[in-house]
């Protein structure tokens, strides 16, 4: 039992509530329709000019698979915690400044060693901010009730 006991005690103060997560890019057409029926504004398809099907579609497939630039150096800003992948490398960093075009970081548990990245290398689709995990608290919460709980009854009987 005392095995067990400290075995569920190891691994509930590994566990974290915070996780990297990648932040999703939003998606401008989508949203413009979105707004236009919720404001319940009918669209104007009349004054636009009539095109055929098959010359108006690449046209739009088009303009929704082009992504959005993204600024690098407005996701990455000073004081940040991200997780990066550079040339197929990740690193847990915190942002330190930028030098240029250089991002100039540290890892996470290393403040002294500095890390030197050109924004080229930086893979702008994998940036992924450290944030706080809702789902991840609540199970923990749960898990340590039913552990206080399954305690007490055993103290009990």
């Amino acid at each position: 039992m005392r095995k067990n006991l400290y075995f569920i005690i190891i691994v509930f103060s590994l566990s974290s509530c915070y996780t990297y997560q990648v932040k999703k890019q939003a998606d401008t057409a989508g949203d413009n329709k979105q707004e236009s029926k919720k404001n319940g504004a009918p669209v104007n398809t009349a004054s636009a000019p009539m095109q055929s099907p098959a010359a108006g579609s690449p046209n739009v497939k088009a303009q929704q698979a082009t992504p959005v630039p993204v600024n690098i150096q407005e996701k990455l800003a000073p004081n940040k915690n991200v997780k990066i992948d550079v040339e197929g490398r990740s690193y847990k960093i915190i942002v330190d400044r930028w030098e240029s075009d250089s991002l100039v970081a540290h890892p996470v548990h290393h403040p002294k060693k500095i890390l030197k990245f050109h924004k080229n290398q930086i893979n702008s689709e994998k940036i992924a901010e450290k944030r706080f995990s809702q789902p991840i608290a609540d199970i923990i919460t749960v898990s340590v009730y039913a552990g206080i709980g399954a305690l007490i009854w055993y103290l009990l009987h």
